[in-house]
C-alpha cells in the first residue's frame, strides 16, 4: 500500500490482507468477555462483527487494551434491538454503547468514505455529512461497508479488524506491518486529513508517545505548517485532548513532541514564550520534574489530577508574569496571585480548564510564599489548610528543582510527623531550627502605654 492513499483507491483496495489465526498472537483469552458477548450476538444475528482499532493493535503488540471497540454493518437502531442494555449516543457520529456494569463496549456502524463515486452515484449526503469552510468534519452519519470504513480511520496501526467469525485479522492499509515496526502513519493524504480534523495532529503526538512509535516522515512533515489550525478548535475539546496526552503515563514524551512539532505554542502560548526566553530556567526544571513525577504516579497506579498538572504546565508562565510585576517587599503573595490570574485567563482562550481545577490551582500557587514563614500560629494554620497537601507536594517539586532550599522542604516534611505539642514547640522556637533569614517573620514590639501622672 502506498504511503499516501487517496480515496479514489478504495475500489482497488477492496480486498484485505487476511492474517489467519495461526499467524498472529491475538487470543480470545485476552479479550474482554463482554466484548466477546457483543461480537458473538451480532454474528449470530447475521451481521458482520469485528473487534477494531486500538484493541487489535495492543493485542498484536502484547499489550492489554484499555477499551474494546466493535465495528459492524448493523445500524445503531439494529444494535439497540439486540441489546436491552444499549444506549445510542452522539450527534457527530451515532454510536451504540452496550453497558455491562462499569464496562462499556462501544459499537460503531461502518462509515462510508467521501469519494467521487458517492457523488457520481448521487448518494444523498444532505444532513449526513457536514463540513465547515476549512474542510473540517462537523457531522457524519453516512453508513457504508468495511472497505469504506477503513479509510475513515486515522492511522494504519489503528485500522486493523479482528473477525470473530474465523479469528483472523483483516488489514487494508498496511497497518499490520506498521504496528509490528512501531511506525505511526496516517491513512490517506496527511494534509487533507489534518484539515478535516486538526486534532489528528494531537492524536499523532499522543499515540507516538503512548506506544513509543516513530512518526512517519510523511505524517510528521505537514504538522508545523498546519499547527495554526488548532486555534480554531473549541478550547473545551482541547482540554480533553491535553488530559489524554498528559495524564496517561507519557506526559514528558508528549511535551517534547509538542515542542518539536510546533504545536505547544498553540496549546500553551505563554509557556512557549517562557521556554523561548529561557528553556533552562529553574521554573522549566520544575515543569519537567512535574511531568516526570506525573508519569511515575500513573505507572504506580496513584491518582493524578488536572489541577496539579496545569499548575506544573503554567508555572514557568506564572513566574515570568510575576517577575514583570516587580512586587515590593511584603506584596509577593498578591502579586503571585495576580500573575496566576493573568496566565489562567489567557490560557482559557486556548485550553478551557474548568473552574473546579483552576480555583484549587490558584490556592496551590498562592500558598507557596507562606511556606517561608515557620514561626507562630501562622505555620500551624497552614498545616490545617485544605490545600496543604497539594501545595506541599508542589513545594517538594520546587525544592527538587533547586527553586527553594531543600532544608525548607525538609522542615515541612518533618513537622507533619510530630505531635501537636511538638509542632507548637517547634514553631515557637522559630529561627532556632535552621530557618533561613528570608523565612523569618518580624515580630513587632508592643509599645508601652504611658502611665497616667501620679495623683
Amino acid at each position: 500500500m502506498n504511503d499516501n492513499n487517496s480515496p479514489a483507491e478504495i475500489d482497488a483496495a477492496s480486498t484485505p490482507r487476511v492474517v489467519p489465526r495461526d499467524q498472529h498472537p491475538i487470543s480470545r483469552a485476552n479479550i474482554s468477555s463482554n466484548a466477546l458477548k457483543v461480537l458473538y450476538r451480532l454474528k449470530e444475528a447475521g451481521y458482520q462483527a469485528f473487534l477494531v482499532g486500538g484493541a487489535v493493535r495492543d493485542l498484536l503488540l502484547g499489550l492489554q487494551p484499555k477499551d474494546f471497540d466493535v465495528a459492524t454493518n448493523a445500524h445503531p437502531d439494529q444494535v439497540k434491538q439486540l441489546f436491552r442494555n444499549c444506549r445510542l449516543i452522539g450527534r457527530r457520529f451515532h454510536l451504540a454503547h452496550v453497558r455491562f456494569g462499569h464496562e462499556i463496549i462501544e459499537v460503531a456502524t461502518f462509515r462510508a468514505a467521501h469519494t467521487t463515486i458517492d457523488e457520481d452515484n448521487s448518494v444523498d449526503e444532505a444532513g449526513h455529512r457536514v463540513l465547515d469552510e476549512r474542510g473540517r468534519i462537523l457531522r457524519d452519519n453516512l453508513y457504508g461497508t468495511i472497505e469504506e470504513d477503513v479509510w475513515r480511520r486515522d492511522f494504519t496501526a489503528n485500522a486493523l479488524y479482528y473477525n470473530i467469525s474465523d479469528f483472523s485479522v483483516w488489514d487494508y492499509v498496511g497497518g499490520y506491518e506498521d504496528a509490528l515496526a512501531r511506525v505511526l502513519r496516517l491513512i490517506g493524504d496527511p494534509e487533507t486529513r489534518y484539515r478535516e480534523d486538526p486534532v489528528r495532529m494531537l492524536r499523532a503526538v499522543r499515540f507516538a508517545a503512548k506506544l513509543n512509535f516513530g512518526i512517519h516522515i510523511d505524517t510528521a512533515t505537514p504538522i508545523p505548517k498546519l499547527a495554526w489550525m488548532l486555534d480554531g478548535v473549541p478550547p473545551a475539546r482541547l482540554f480533553d485532548e491535553v488530559n489524554k496526552m498528559f495524564l496517561a503515563g507519557y506526559a514528558i514524551r508528549s511535551f517534547e513532541l509538542l515542542w518539536d512539532l510546533g504545536l505547544l505554542e498553540h496549546l500553551f502560548p505563554d509557556l512557549a514564550a517562557a521556554l523561548a526566553a529561557d528553556k533552562n530556567s529553574v521554573a522549566v526544571r520544575v515543569l519537567r520534574l512535574g511531568l516526570e513525577g506525573t508519569d511515575e504516579r500513573v505507572r504506580a497506579d496513584k491518582s493524578v489530577t488536572p489541577t496539579f498538572l496545569f499548575a506544573v504546565l503554567m508555572w514557568p508562565s506564572i513566574c515570568q508574569a510575576f517577575e514583570k510585576l516587580r512586587p515590593e517587599q511584603g506584596a509577593e503573595v498578591p502579586a503571585l496571585l495576580a500573575a496566576c490570574d493573568q496566565v489562567t485567563a489567557r490560557q482559557q482562550a486556548r485550553v478551557a480548564v474548568p473552574k473546579r481545577f483552576t480555583l484549587p490551582l490558584r490556592e496551590i500557587v498562592g500558598l507557596q510564599p507562606r511556606f517561608a514563614f515557620r514561626e507562630g500560629r501562622r505555620a500551624l494554620r497552614l498545616l490545617d489548610h485544605p490545600r496543604f497537601r497539594a501545595a506541599y507536594d508542589f513545594l517538594l517539586l520546587r525544592a527538587a528543582a533547586g527553586e527553594v532550599d531543600q532544608e525548607l522542604a525538609q522542615w515541612w516534611t518533618d513537622i507533619q510527623t510530630k505531635s501537636v505539642e511538638e509542632r507548637t514547640a517547634l514553631v515557637e522556637e522559630g529561627s532556632g531550627h535552621g530557618q533561613s533569614p528570608a523565612g523569618r517573620s518580624r515580630r513587632r514590639r508592643r509599645r508601652r502605654r504611658p502611665r497616667p501622672p501620679a495623683a
